[in-house]
């Protein structure tokens, strides 16, 4: 069951805010969006020196190219009738194409690439943030060795989160109603830190702590056991590295980006991203979840040989960017999706106005 502050009534899986009014008409949102996705691409490109490339809808099974998300995630498939009945698979992300990428263009440390990622999730739970559409820009950006360490991800999260900011500050200039809630400083947590400081309360529940606290936090080291022995939550083996020892005396070298959201009274997760593994971190990683056959994967196998450059990237979603600024309650009042008919029902009682 979802953690929530007394502020709002829960009804399953929805958070229902008490007295919720919509700041903008929906015919006032769609401009609204289209502010915020061309600003904020804009503004991160050249944030992270990042050029925009084409992306695919769906890639070839069998080649180690789709995200695996926490590794057990499957996705939607069809077979190809002009390819002999070859199996193709919808993106989960594109975690590792934009890897590969990076290395078929050749692109030198210090630029990258960013792109339009959309999918499809059959599994995910419907909720105020969760959608079967997923829509966010996947960028990557190539690095040295030197650069695979705490301080460049922290520099480079942090760029990210003066983006978001810069975009908050503009609709807050267009319409001014919608104020900025962001705090100017973003703090920086391991969640084997969150874990000692409530070793009473879920993960989700530590995020909500940390969250309202501080309202913009980035909780590093996703994927590896803390010392209670349970992750904080689940990663792929073969993508973001969360094993290699870092300068604060833990594991991991990603993070997810999460802000206190006052609309659901909750913490909102942003972004996901991270330095990507090494040849030795895949290994340990792939070893550790017991899944070494994956090295035989095309992708994998390049990766092992040396073959694809350093880099760090990540994933942000669009739809949870626009619902997070516009200041809206549920994901469905920025986007276009399906929902069940209770929920539906529920969000119109509330004022909750679905596209």
């Amino acid at each position: 069951m979802r953690h929530t502050i007394n502020k709002c009534i829960t009804t399953m899986p929805l958070i229902i805010p008490k007295k919720y009014k919509q700041k903008l008409l929906p015919e006032t949102t769609e401009i609204a969006i289209k502010t915020i996705k061309e600003g904020f691409q804009t503004e991160l490109a050249r944030a992270l020196n990042l050029r925009r490339v084409t992306a695919p809808l769906f890639v070839l099974s069998g080649t180690g190219l789709n995200d695996d998300l926490n590794g057990v995630e499957h996705a939607v498939s069809f077979q190809i009738d002009a390819m002999g009945g070859a199996k193709a698979e919808v993106v989960h992300s594109l975690a590792k194409w934009k890897r590969a990428k990076l290395g078929a263009y050749d692109i030198a440390p210090g630029f990258g690439l960013y792109t339009d990622m959309n999918a499809i999730r059959t599994f995910e739970d419907l909720d105020n943030t969760h959608s079967l559409y997923v829509d966010q820009w996947d960028w990557e950006k190539t690095i040295s060795p030197k650069d695979r360490n705490l301080n460049y991800l922290k520099e480079t999260v942090t760029k990210i989160y003066d983006v978001v900011r810069l975009i908050e500050d503009r609709i807050y200039r267009q319409f001014p109603h919608i104020t900025p809630v962001l705090p100017e400083k973003l703090t920086f947590i391991h969640t084997e830190e969150l874990l000692q400081q409530y070793p009473d309360l879920t993960p989700r529940q530590r995020e909500d702590a940390a969250a309202q606290e501080y309202g913009a936090i980035f909780l590093i080291g996703i994927g590896n056991e803390l010392s209670n022995g349970e992750p904080h939550d689940g990663r792929a083996p073969d993508y973001d590295d969360w094993i290699t020892p870092n300068s604060d005396g833990y594991t991991g070298l990603n993070g997810d980006l999460i802000f206190w959201n006052p609309v659901l009274s909750s913490s909102f997760e942003l972004s996901s991203m991270g330095i990507r593994v090494s040849p030795e971190s895949l290994r340990e990683q792939l070893d550790k979840r017991c899944c070494t056959e994956r090295s035989q994967l095309r992708f994998h196998k390049s990766l092992l040989d040396g073959q694809l450059p350093y880099s760090i990237g990540g994933g942000i979603g669009q739809s949870r960017l626009c619902m997070f600024i516009l200041q809206k309650a549920h994901i469905g009042e920025v986007q276009a999706s399906i929902w069940t008919p209770e929920q539906i029902e529920a969000c119109k009682n509330a004022g909750i106005n679905l596209l």
